[in-house]
């Protein structure tokens, strides 16, 4: 039995005990595939990443993201989290400003600012994709009503996200989804779950989202905050022109399950969409397994 450095974290996360929970593993080379998977199954965290040695020219370091069912190959939040674990013990030094982190889905461009011990993260998320769906592939009843005729398209970044715009902001926050539907619809299409978003100029966010994959190997109903989802949605907003003219907004997701996290998103000259977000320490130890 070995005992890891371990770290859990709250990402897009104003304090303690708001954004989303991630467990951090260093030194994980010794680790198989199925140890990986078991310990993130046993921590019950939406998200567990393990630091590898980085073996791409150019990484300045190499992590792998587990849920407790799968591995996944981007995650935003793990992402995130990673960054500013990387930088915090000294595992990784920013040049200029930036890092290249080393995932499942390629070399990320990483951008650190502010100092070591509380850096601001922001990183560059895979292309974003929009899919294209069968005709018959439509949302339960109740998505449809809130949507007031909007249609949900399918995209990529890594994850497979519904993203539909619902008619208002208080349309998403009272949103009571029928699970089971929802399950069978994303499993049916291919998606990982629904995002549901709209603007909302309040509290100094400009933008609230829901995501929600019950479908998914973890069966979350609600999952407290999601970068993956949140990216695809500023790549929407460009697309269909919605987009402020700074290129950057602030959105909020989690309040409803007790989270209250904030996403900063924005989507560069390129059309690259970055994510950030403040990052919490909550637990740091050693975990033996």
């Amino acid at each position: 039995m070995t005992a890891y450095r371990y770290l859990q974290l709250d990402v897009f996360a104003h304090r303690p005990g708001t954004g989303n929970p991630l467990g951090v593993i260093f030194d994980a080379d010794g680790l198989s595939s199925e140890r990986m998977q078991a310990l993130a199954a046993w921590l019950n965290l939406s998200e567990t990443v393990f630091f590898l040695r980085p073996t791409a020219p150019g990484a300045d370091y190499h992590i792998r993201i587990f849920t407790p069912g799968s591995e996944l190959p981007f995650a935003g939040h793990p992402s995130v989290g990673a960054a500013w674990a990387a930088v915090t013990s000294g595992l990784a030094t920013p040049r200029e400003g930036a890092l290249v982190q080393q995932c499942a889905a390629g070399l990320l461009p990483v951008s650190v600012d502010g100092p070591a011990d509380a850096p601001a993260i922001t990183l560059a998320t895979p292309r974003a994709q929009h899919l294209p769906t069968a005709p018959g592939q439509v949302p339960p009843q109740l998505l449809e009503v809130a949507a007031d005729g909007q249609r949900p398209q399918l995209w990529d970044n890594g994850p497979h996200w519904w993203l539909l715009p619902l008619r208002d902001a208080a349309s998403v926050r009272t949103l009571v989804p029928d699970m089971a539907a929802l399950r069978d619809w994303t499993n049916a299409t291919g998606g990982t779950g629904v995002a549901v978003f709209a603007p909302e100029p309040a509290d100094g966010h400009d933008l609230v989202l829901r995501a929600f994959c019950p479908g998914d190997a973890v069966n979350v109903p609600e999952d407290p905050v999601t970068g993956s989802a949140n990216a695809l949605v500023g790549a929407w907003l460009q697309q269909h022109g919605q987009l402020p003219g700074s290129g950057q907004y602030l959105a909020s997701q989690g309040r409803e399950v007790g989270r209250d996290g904030r996403v900063q998103v924005r989507v560069d000259a390129q059309g690259t969409v970055w994510i950030g977000g403040q990052v919490q320490p909550v637990i740091d130890g050693h975990i033996h397994w």
